[in-house]
């Protein structure tokens, strides 16, 4: 029984393997990128057209996910600069606190006290600020990714009018195991969004 089974995979993968070489027989005068997998037979064998676009690639060459990371930066850099400021200032305070303590500039304990109250609130202060600073540029983070899916999406689907793909794949870094180069479309894609993309009035 096993050996008939084992017998039946091997079977099962020559005829998909002859399947995958007709389909691309079939498509390889045109710019059809064809790919076939075991949804085609339940579709009668029809093949279906298959592309990726590696997502890497193309948030590094569309100008718009360009002009969004360098916008991103620079608030990064402006919340840096203002909370290095502010911890600068802060640390001047509390040296100018440590000395005095160490020269027994305060009178009396509840003066040492107070000073210490206040260096504790202007701490909080800053931990907040610096809280609510990072929770900003979360938020626009997330507002940007979903305007550039947004953007990239819309292009997709006017792009598939003329092209007709019946799957157009991302490929992240490593998910796919294996993928034809001839199904990638990144730079078409790239060029095409480029073309659209003007500065003042993106999406």
């Amino acid at each position: 029984m096993k050996r008939t089974n084992g017998f039946g995979i091997v079977l099962f993968a020559f005829a998909t393997m002859l399947f995958f070489t007709q389909c691309a027989k079939e498509q390889s005068a045109t710019q059809a990128n064809v790919a076939s997998t075991e949804a085609a037979a339940a579709q009668g064998g029809k093949c279906i057209k298959i592309a990726f676009v590696d997502i890497d690639s193309l948030l590094s060459k569309y100008e718009f996910s360009i002009a969004l990371n360098k916008d991103m930066l620079r608030k990064e850099e402006d919340m840096r600069l203002k909370m290095s400021e502010k911890l600068k200032a802060f640390q001047a305070d509390y040296d100018d606190f440590q000395r005095k303590l160490q020269n027994n500039v305060y009178a009396t304990r509840e003066r040492v006290e107070e000073e210490q109250t206040k260096l504790l609130k202007k701490k909080e202060t800053l931990e907040k600020l610096e809280q609510r600073l990072l929770s900003e540029l979360s938020a626009e983070s997330q507002k940007n990714n979903v305007t550039l899916h947004d953007s990239i999406n819309s292009f997709l689907k006017a792009y598939n009018t003329e092209k007709k793909y019946d799957l157009i794949i991302s490929r992240v870094g490593d998910n796919l195991l294996y993928a034809n180069e001839a199904l990638d479309i990144t730079q078409e894609v790239i060029d095409g969004l480029n073309a659209r993309y003007t500065p003042a009035s993106e999406e």
